[in-house]
C-alpha cells in the first residue's frame, strides 16, 4: 500500500472511530509506529486530522473547520477531475453561479474559453481569476467576507440572490450524508449556499468522496434538492447508490 493510500484510509477509520490510535495502526498495516506517526503528521499537515497524545483526532470532532490554502492542497488529483466531469453540465450560454471552494477553483481553471457566460461568485478569488477571461460577464456578490474561506456572506451577499436566476448553481460543501444533507460548519456560509440552489434551475454539488463521511453544524440542502452530484471514484458503489436513490444522479469521475 502506498504512503497516499494508507493515510486516506488512516483518515476514513479516524472518522468512523472519532480517532486514530498509533499502535493499533501500526499493527493493523503491518508497519513502524514511525511510518504512522508521519502518517499522522502529513494529515495534521493537509488540516484533517489534529495529533493528540497516542494518536489523533478529526478536525470535524474539534469543530475545526480549515483554512481555504490547508483544504486546496487535499485531494488535488481527485478535485481536477471532478471539475473536468462537471464541464459538461456548463450551457453554451446563459449565467451560472461558482459556490466558493477549492473544487468549484478547479473549474474556474478550466472553463473553456468559447463560452459566453454570466458567472456569479461570492469568492474574491474566483472573481479576481475570472473577471480577466474574454466572454465572461462577471457577477460577485458583496458582503462580509470570512477569512478563513474567503467567502462573502450574510445580507449583502444574500439580497441579489433573491432577484437572479441562473440555469447551473455549482455548488461545494464541507460534509454529506443522505441522512443530513449538505452541511457546512458556518450557519452564515450555509444561508448564502441555500440561496445560490434557491436561484438555480438545475444544481451541481462537486465533492470529493472524503465529503461523504462527514456532517457539520449548519444544513443547507437535502439532497432530493440537488439534481447531479459529482464526486471521484473513492467514493464507494454502496454510498453512490444511497446518494442516487435519494434523487440525485451520481457521476464518479
Amino acid at each position: 500500500m502506498y504512503a497516499e493510500e494508507r493515510q486516506q484510509e488512516i483518515l476514513r477509520r479516524a472518522r468512523e472511530a472519532g480517532r486514530a490510535d498509533v499502535m493499533a495502526l501500526a499493527e493493523e498495516f503491518a508497519v513502524t509506529t514511525e511510518t504512522i506517526r508521519r502518517d499522522l503528521t502529513a494529515l495534521e499537515r493537509a488540516g484533517v486530522l489534529r495529533r493528540v497524545h497516542g494518536g489523533a483526532i478529526p478536525v470535524e470532532r474539534l469543530g475545526f473547520e480549515p483554512a481555504l490554502a490547508t483544504r486546496d492542497e487535499v485531494m488535488t488529483a481527485e478535485k481536477e477531475r471532478i471539475a473536468k466531469a462537471a464541464l459538461a453540465e456548463l450551457p453554451e450560454d446563459g449565467a451560472v453561479i461558482l459556490d466558493a471552494g477549492t473544487t468549484t477553483a478547479r473549474l474556474v481553471q478550466i472553463l473553456p474559453p468559447d463560452r459566453e457566460l454570466t458567472v456569479i461568485v461570492n469568492s474574491p478569488p474566483l472573481a479576481t481569476a475570472l473577471a480577466v477571461r474574454p466572454g465572461l460577464n462577471v457577477i460577485m456578490l458583496g458582503g462580509r467576507v470570512r477569512g478563513r474561506t474567503l467567502a462573502t456572506v450574510d445580507d449583502w451577499a444574500l439580497r441579489p440572490l433573491a432577484d437572479l436566476h441562473v440555469d447551473v448553481a455549482f455548488m461545494a460543501a464541507n460534509g454529506c450524508s443522505v441522512s443530513k444533507g449538505l452541511t457546512t460548519p458556518d450557519p452564515a456560509e450555509a444561508s448564502i449556499k441555500r440561496a445560490m440552489i434557491g436561484a438555480a434551475q438545475r444544481s451541481v454539488l462537486l465533492a470529493d468522496h472524503t465529503k461523504f463521511t462527514n456532517t457539520y453544524l449548519a444544513r443547507f440542502a437535502t439532497l432530493s434538492e440537488i439534481d447531479l452530484v459529482i464526486s471521484d471514484t473513492g467514493l464507494d458503489a454502496a454510498t453512490a447508490a444511497e446518494i442516487a436513490a435519494a434523487g440525485p444522479e451520481v457521476v464518479r469521475a
